[in-house]
């Protein structure tokens, strides 16, 4: 990636948060993906801080050292150590919340992943996302109300 976003505080919620989901982190890593091309366009374009849960962290990594192997999954790790993306922890707090949310979305099987991300939404009081998910981010809606902006399906690139 080209520079590293930092999330901007105040009142300790992000100014501007991309949410990037376990896919759309697959795809940038993965240069034969058919996607690939169209998440590092929206990553180079956007100025918004790239947020994700430790728990999207740990998906995608799992992925990328299983199909890609070792070399790019370091890769990977040191976009994360440059601060690429902003790996976010859940607190208990947020996790009862993630669970309702699986409950309440049980017929899609969103699983926690998915919930965390919808739980840092509301925490970083955005409504965009980067994922190819869309029947599951179509249908839940975020926690601070409205629907979910769902990139790279809602823009022209």
């Amino acid at each position: 990636m080209e520079e590293p976003r930092a999330v901007s505080e105040a009142h300790g919620k992000a100014i501007v948060a991309l949410l990037v989901d376990a896919g759309a982190l697959y795809a940038q890593a993965d240069a034969d993906e058919p996607r690939h091309e169209a998440v590092v366009s929206i990553l180079r374009s956007e100025r918004e801080a790239f947020v994700t849960s430790e728990l999207v962290v740990a998906e995608a990594d799992y992925l990328i050292l299983d199909r890609l192997g070792t070399k790019v999954e370091l890769a990977f790790l040191q976009d994360l150590a440059e601060g690429t993306f902003v790996s976010d922890c859940l607190t208990r707090a947020d996790i009862a919340r993630a669970r309702s949310l699986v409950e309440r979305y049980s017929k899609l099987e969103i699983g926690l992943a998915d919930a965390s991300l919808v739980v840092l939404a509301e925490r970083y009081a955005t409504r965009r996302i980067l994922t190819f998910d869309e029947r599951a981010f179509r249908t839940i809606r975020p926690l601070q109300g409205g629907r979910f902006t769902i990139l790279p399906a809602e823009v022209e690139l």
